[in-house]
């Protein structure tokens, strides 16, 4: 049995990581023996999986269903169903529950199912010919069942059909095709099942003229002056993120209101579980951001007077489609259905064109708990956090403090930007920390705080990701050390540019999106936070340099603050002490110890080990700062509204403030 379990487990991987089968928890697959049903359970990932995600069903106890009496009521039938799968668990205890389509995989006679939505497929399935052309082209081989309610309604159906096959046939159809929905492909092989797949998108290729060109084009970057304002349109109650994109195939879509009509309406079930039913699409030729934030507030108000609800989809002609969603991961997967609509209604021009779902399908979806339960599943938990924010920049965020602090943003369910000039360590941070099973998102954008031009370009790769900024974090900095007469003028203006230039950069690029976020929101802030120094609030011996920088930066930071706060903004410095265990002290070649060994700062001092002894014994806490120490210096900045222009120190009371 092993060997089997981990066909169908290969086999699932094999179709769940191609999006072109599925997307998200699209999708499902089960084994059988004479007693018992294996399969996916109600949410699981095709592409991700394990034998966990697998339910054993007893087959004796699914059979029952097909006979038993249900509700007239169609949501108290498809409850009543649910607790008669849930209660066919062969192994009860567990919290997941069967795939609803479970009795319709109980009733084929072969070992294995795989069943997905091929954009491909759908394309000819969500289409005027559907019925007909399925029929010419597989004529005997298949099964075609024309659009029936998801749950037990399209399990019985299909029973009556499979029935009335095998009367003709004697055997099973290995192929069920059905309308606005999907692909059952059955047999006793694995290798079967992949010939079998491989033969229907063969026919249907040949079928097709064109294919969708999803060629990525790149974004205007005038979304940096509207994504934002759409954003707090959209997060009255509650903050949200939004996923921009664009490609030949989406274009071709957004020239007029005829065509948006090609792409208005759902084609299958999971389209409204993940994008709802309606979509918003703005029209304005110049794009101009005022003239198209004019318009959106206008339809975003006709729109939720119609629909008592916000947009899950926004469509801009000559910039692309935006998604929104409450977690970023969850956004990307709904940009990923919706541009799977745009294909499928592509492929169905091969087939007479599109043929949405009607009201009365759209509304039985919207309100089966079953596929709400499954979505609730795909989005799946955030990050508890007592943090407000939901989007931070950190510059310099590839190491040291800068690391730390990226690494407990992100556990705290904070979508993460490092923006760093060092590529390989962002880019292996950002690879460590995202994850499937995280709903928030990091990402890296190389970037050098001391250029202006570097930073516009990075807090625009923000949006294009997010939808807007919450937090700036500028904590990219750099230390030499050396007295007056060994400090030559090069290096003082590197570091200058870096600890000074670069916060100034950071705070002018930032504060564009912040401000223009406060004018569509009247409780949102925002905070601009400097990682600055405790040689920012005292002077350094044969450190000037690095503690004129930081001096200046808090001048900065009392300076932006009472230029900022009008729009909620809060700018604060945080001075943490001496961290010992980070590169800037601790690299072995140009750490701290190692520099000021050699430039005599510790009179006396033979090895690293004595310089940092010696700094040691300067902390009346006895110990170095930490990153746990510094972050929540950072959260008290970020959690409340009324402190602004602070310079909050973090040294162990090695520096107090007067």
């Amino acid at each position: 049995m092993k060997q089997e379990i981990d066909n169908l487990i290969q086999l699932s991987r094999y179709y769940g990581t191609n999006k072109d089968f599925v997307i998200a928890s699209g999708g499902n697959s089960s084994f059988k023996t004479k007693e018992h049903l294996w399969i996916t359970a109600s949410g699981s990932f095709m592409g991700k999986l394990e034998e966990s995600d697998l339910l054993k069903m007893c087959r004796e106890k699914l059979d029952e269903i097909s006979s038993k009496t249900y509700n007239s009521d169609p949501q108290e039938r498809e409850n009543e169903v649910k607790n008669d799968l849930v209660a066919s668990i062969a192994e009860p205890g567990t919290s997941k529950r069967p795939s609803v389509e479970t009795s319709l995989h109980n009733l084929i006679e072969y070992s294995y199912i795989i069943h997905t939505h091929p954009t491909l497929v759908n394309g000819l399935l969500c289409s005027k010919q559907a019925e007909a052309k399925t029929k010419e082209l597989f004529q005997d081989k298949a099964l075609y069942i024309e659009y029936t309610d998801p749950g037990y309604t399209l399990f019985k159906r299909i029973e009556q059909g499979i029935e009335s096959y095998r009367q003709q046939h004697n055997h099973d159809p290995k192929l069920i095709f059905i309308q606005n929905h999907g692909l059952f492909v059955s047999a006793d092989t694995p290798d079967e099942i992949r010939k079998l797949y491989d033969e229907v998108m063969n026919a249907l290729e040949k079928q097709v003229t064109s294919r969708p060109d999803s060629t990525e084009y790149p974004v205007n970057r005038n979304i940096t002056d509207i994504l934002p304002a759409i954003r707090m349109m959209l997060s009255q109650d509650g903050l949200k993120v939004l996923k921009i994109r664009n490609n030949p195939l989406i274009e071709s879509y957004l020239q007029d209101e005829q065509t948006f009509k090609k792409i208005s309406a759902p084609f299958t079930p999971d389209i409204i579980v993940f994008c709802k039913s309606h979509y918003l699409y703005i029209n304005e030729e110049n794009n101009n951001p005022e003239k198209i934030l004019e318009t959106f507030q206008k339809k975003l108000k006709a729109f939720q007077e119609k629909y008592d609800d916000l947009p899950k989809i926004i469509l801009i002609k000559n910039m692309g489609v935006i998604s929104v969603d409450d977690q970023a991961r969850s956004a990307e997967t709904v940009l990923d259905i919706y541009e799977d609509l745009i294909k499928i209604s592509h492929y169905s021009e091969n087939f007479g064109g599109p043929n949405f779902m009607n009201k009365e399908q759209i509304s039985f979806i919207e309100n089966w708990e079953a596929e709400k339960y499954r979505h609730k599943l795909a989005k799946g938990t955030q990050q508890a956090s007592s943090v407000k924010h939901q989007t931070a920049i950190v510059t310099g965020g590839s190491q040291g403090f800068g690391e730390g602090i990226v690494r407990r943003l992100f556990k705290k369910g904070i979508n993460v930007v490092i923006a760093d000039i060092k590529e390989e360590k962002g880019k292996e941070l950002v690879e460590e920390l995202n994850s499937e099973d995280i709903k928030n998102q990091i990402a890296f954008v190389q970037a050098d705080v001391s250029e202006d031009a570097s930073m516009e370009n990075c807090i625009f790769e923000t949006v294009k990701q997010f939808g807007g900024l919450d937090l700036m974090i500028s904590n990219a900095g750099i230390l030499k050390a050396g007295g007056l007469d060994e400090m030559d003028p090069d290096t003082f203006e590197a570091i200058t540019r870096v600890n000074y230039k670069g916060y100034y950069i950071s705070a002018k690029q930032a504060s564009r999106v912040m401000k223009l976020q406060s004018e569509y929101h009247e409780t949102h802030f925002t905070d601009i936070i400097q990682i600055n120094s405790k040689s920012g609030l005292v002077g350094s011996k044969k450190n000037f340099t690095y503690a004129g920088s930081k001096f200046g930066g808090i001048g900065l930071t009392q300076s932006f603050a009472l230029e900022l706060i009008p729009y909620r903004i809060k700018v604060n410095s945080i001075c943490p002490g001496n961290y010992f265990e980070g590169p800037l002290w601790s690299d072995p070649e140009e750490g701290l110890f190692v520099q000021y060994l050699k430039a005599g700062k510790v009179p006396g001092a033979k090895t690293i080990e004595d310089v940092k002894k010696h700094y040691e014994s300067r902390i009346p806490a006895g110990r170095g700062c930490q990153v746990d120490d510094l972050i929540k210096a950072i959260y008290y900045v970020m959690d409340q509204d009324y402190e602004t222009g602070q310079a909050v120190p973090v040294t162990g009371g090695q520096a107090m403030l007067r």
